[in-house]
């Protein structure tokens, strides 16, 4: 596979990634917003707190859409470190969010119903690039592939060298080198006679 090939086929199992990402983040959306304005029109909390109680309830969502859905085709060995990482990064990815909303409801005083709506979007918004970012990388672990550590590009040869047949190793052909031959040792035939 040629080098824009494989450049090409990466980007897009990334936008795949995003796409799906984004889809699940999306109804995270919907029940982060909708938790939150219930919270705030039919409770006493505070506008912060049920922000993050919020987030809370959409996190759990999340993690179900991602494990199941966007991330299925990852390892799925570890579940008791994937779920603390997921936890971990979204705790960090909820103090991002609320933190946008603490500095407009508190540090400028906007705390009207859409104030509180567009802070609110403005920090997941945020957040989610962290998410996206440290879930891929941590929480999510690609499994490595069949043909790793195996050079992507043909490997060319002198005409010196004699070529095995290509062999096939999961989606990559590889052509391997023959061991050159070893030369026979030269003999010279040469009588000293001056030494005897």
């Amino acid at each position: 596979m040629s080098e824009r090939g494989a450049l090409r086929a990466r980007l897009d199992l990334l936008a795949r990634e995003v796409a799906k990402f984004g889809v699940v983040g999306a109804v995270g959306l919907v029940v982060n917003i909708v938790v939150s304005n219930l919270l705030w029109r039919y409770t006493d909390i505070p506008t912060v707190r049920a922000g993050l109680l919020a987030t809370f309830v959409a996190i759990l969502c999340n993690y179900v859409g991602f494990r199941y859905w966007t991330y299925r085709d990852r390892d799925k060995s570890g579940r008791t470190r994937e779920l603390t990482l997921f936890l971990l990064f979204s705790a960090v990815g909820a103090v991002i969010e609320t933190g946008v909303l603490y500095a407009a409801t508190y540090g400028f005083g906007w705390n009207s119903p859409v104030q509180s709506n567009v802070f609110k979007i403005l920090g997941i918004g945020i957040a989610t690039l962290f998410r996206f970012w440290s879930y891929r990388t941590w929480v999510f672990k690609a499994l490595p592939d069949a043909a790793e550590g195996l050079p992507d590009k043909e490997v060319v040869l002198s005409p010196e060298e004699s070529v095995r047949p290509a062999q096939s190793v999961g989606d990559a052909a590889v052509s391997v080198p023959a061991p050159a031959p070893v030369p026979a040792p030269v003999v010279r035939a040469e009588a000293d006679t001056a030494r005897r």
